[in-house]
Formats: C-alpha cells, structure tokens, sequence
C-alpha cells in the first residue's frame, strides 16, 4: 500500500512509479536496468513522500535533468520559478560540492599535540 500526502491508502503500482521514472528518463542516459534495479526496492506499504524522496535522491545522484523532471510532477510545479528555483538549488550543491573538493579541509591540516 502507498500512503498518500492526505493520508489516503492505495494498492502500490509499480507500473505507475516506473511510468513516472520513464518520462523522467526519456531520452536521457539512463539505462532500463539501472531504472528496473531502483523499483526492486518498493514492495511493501509505504509513504509515497518516501518513494518519491528516494527515487529523487537516486535520479539526482544518475542524471540532473532527469531529477528535476520528476522532481516537477512529485512536488506539483506551478510554474517557471519552481523550475528555476529546483536548478539553482543544483547549481549550488554542484558549486558547493566542487569547492569544498578543490580546498583542503582546514580540520585536514590540523595536528594534534601531544
């Protein structure tokens, strides 16, 4: 079972998350197995926020355009500036991710006295 945001229960379907995982997917490049490996995961009742969240999480981590495509149907984009705002949360953990990459961690250098 898949327990809604307003609390209602549905049979799970996959076939409906997979769905949802394709149009995020089309013509991008991200294999049909490494999508069917993500789905193998949900079986049993779960929250669809945690689906959601998971699968956002992995599509993130394979492909960015994929991430905010299906990122703009689970969090209900109303318009443009939804977009916008989702790309430059990416832009920044991208920058973020890459700075902290090319500086040394000061803690790194730290020596500890005896």
């Amino acid at each position: 079972m898949v327990v809604k945001s307003d609390q209602r229960r549905e049979p799970y379907d996959r076939a409906k998350l997979r769905q949802g995982i394709l149009r995020a997917c089309e013509k991008r490049p991200i294999s049909m197995a490494e999508v069917e490996y993500e789905l193998k995961d949900y079986v049993m009742e779960i929250s669809s926020k945690v689906i959601g969240e998971k699968v956002m999480e992995k599509l993130h981590a394979i492909d960015q355009v994929a991430y905010v495509r299906f990122a703009s149907v689970y969090r209900n984009f109303s318009d443009v500036n939804s977009f916008l705002e989702e790309i430059d949360k990416l832009k920044n953990r991208k920058e973020k991710n890459a700075l902290s990459k090319a500086v040394p961690s000061k803690i790194s250098k730290l020596k500890i006295a005896n």
